[in-house]
């Protein structure tokens, strides 16, 4: 096996991101959370984006959108996705690329409860990626929303959670004359083993 160390060192790469993100939870001044998420659309012409990773387990990487949106149509059709979380302030990025499924049951119930009543009710609200014709017309639509759920709506049926179940996690870590240390876990399946190797710069 690759010897690693220092920043890299951990047999569990969910754990090493897991690590990594708390770091950057402590110096970056918004989001650290914040993902790059790249999608393809019928046509093989790529999107990105950026979303907020809300869970790192053991196995996969979890995010919250509405299913109607153009990630969520992308992420159904195919099946597959990428994405990247950078910290300027550590000079460090991961970068991983997965299967991707739905995560639709209690865990994206209790974190739909979790946010705040504006953002509930706005996600009933929001027709995501599809065309508006004013934001007067969004804020009506809000209105009417809160009256209806009132101030505890329940999770709708078109919003929830995707995990990408990673095939490919690379740790990538600046280095002095951009001679960068680069380690890659791979695995042919999400049920194989991870082979690890470090990268040229």
């Amino acid at each position: 096996m690759t010897e690693r160390d220092g920043v890299f060192a951990g047999d569990n790469p969910f754990e090493i991101a897991r690590r990594w993100l708390g770091e950057a939870e402590g110096v970056e001044p918004n989001d650290p959370n914040a993902i790059a998420l790249a999608t393809v659309d019928p046509d093989g012409l790529p999107n990105a984006r950026m979303v907020l990773l809300k869970e790192i387990e053991d196995g996969g990487f979890v995010f919250y959108t509405n299913y109607g949106s153009a990630k969520g149509q992308e992420l159904d059709a195919t099946g597959k996705a990428a994405l990247v979380m950078h910290w300027k302030s550590l000079r460090r990025q991961v970068r991983v690329r997965g299967l991707v499924e739905r995560e639709d049951g209690p865990q994206a119930d209790a974190y739909y409860a979790s946010r705040s009543l504006q953002s509930r009710l706005g996600a009933w609200a929001s027709r995501q990626s599809q065309e508006l014709p004013s934001r007067a017309s969004l804020m009506a639509k809000v209105a009417k929303i809160t009256a209806q759920k009132g101030t505890n709506p329940p999770r709708p049926p078109f919003w929830g959670g995707f995990r990408i179940r990673p095939v490919e996690i690379e740790f990538w870590a600046d280095g002095a004359f951009r001679l960068h240390d680069r380690f890659v876990w791979r695995r042919d399946t999400v049920d194989k083993s991870w082979q690890i190797m470090r990268l040229n710069p």
